[in-house]
Order: C-alpha cells, then sequence, then structure tokens
C-alpha cells in the first residue's frame, strides 16, 4: 500500500476537518489511486453534509478526477501527457524536470468534491488520482472537510 499508515492531523474541530497523508510513488510519471484513503478522511471527519477538498502541496505533482473502471484510460493520459509535454526537450530550467512542472499546471494541484450522507458523491465510473510526475518519491496530500 502506497500510504504511510501514521496521518498527520493538522486541524480538528466541529466542521472543519484537515489531515494530511502521504503517497509513496514508484515512477516517475504515475496515476495512484487515492478514493478510498479520502473516503475514509471523510467519514472519520462526521459531516454530513459539505465540501472535501484534496491539495497536493507539490510543484510536480497533482490530483484528478477520472475513470477507475478501465485501467487503460490512467495509461491513456500519461502517454497523452508524456508526447504533450515530453521529458527533456529542451527547458531552461536547471533542475530538468520542467516538464513535471507543466504536466502539474496542466493537471492542477486540487479538486473539490460534494459530500453528502457522510460520503464523497462521485459518479459511477469516477475515482480520485493522485499524479506524481517526478518520481518516484514519498508526497504529501492534504484533504479538508468544511460542514455546509
Amino acid at each position: 500500500m502506497p500510504f504511510n499508515i501514521k496521518d498527520k492531523v493538522e486541524i480538528e474541530e466541529e466542521g472543519n476537518m484537515i489531515k494530511e497523508f502521504t503517497v509513496k510513488t514508484s515512477r516517475r510519471n504515475e496515476f495512484i489511486d487515492i478514493t478510498d484513503r479520502v473516503a475514509n478522511i471523510v467519514r472519520e471527519s462526521g459531516i454530513e453534509e459539505g465540501i472535501c477538498t484534496v491539495f497536493i502541496p507539490h510543484t510536480t505533482a497533482g490530483v484528478t478526477i477520472n475513470e477507475k473502471a478501465d485501467p487503460n484510460v490512467v495509461r491513456d493520459i500519461i502517454s497523452a501527457l508524456e508526447k504533450l509535454v515530453p521529458e527533456g526537450a529542451g527547458y531552461r530550467h536547471l533542475e530538468g524536470n520542467s516538464d513535471s512542472h507543466i504536466k502539474s499546471t496542466l493537471v492542477g494541484a486540487s479538486e473539490k468534491l460534494v459530500v453528502s450522507s457522510n460520503r464523497l458523491l462521485l459518479g459511477t465510473w469516477q475515482a480520485i488520482f493522485f499524479c506524481e510526475f517526478d518520481g518516484p518519491r514519498t508526497r504529501k496530500c492534504i484533504v479538508q472537510v468544511i460542514k455546509a
């Protein structure tokens, strides 16, 4: 399992919970399904109706919501991003990971989800994916659940 079991609670008060967990990646470009971990945090919050924000505090990683049922969808997204923004294409950034920064910008660093009846509202085929673009690394994921 790519999650650190030593989760860090930042804030826990009535109507607001912020919790942080880690994700360990194993490849340079990789999508990891974090839906169950986020859903567990929502349940732990006890908030029946509200908003859940998933935030990735890194400049070479991101988060997206997309199809989980067919793993080829994720493979196709990664492949398209690698073609659109290839590694080592003459970028100016000295660290050599400009493609990772660009992919992160395209995907985005946060997602907002509706919480209803103490559950995430996701479509039948949807999952939340942590998106690694400069791995392998150990990364942070921050989840905030706010009461409506």
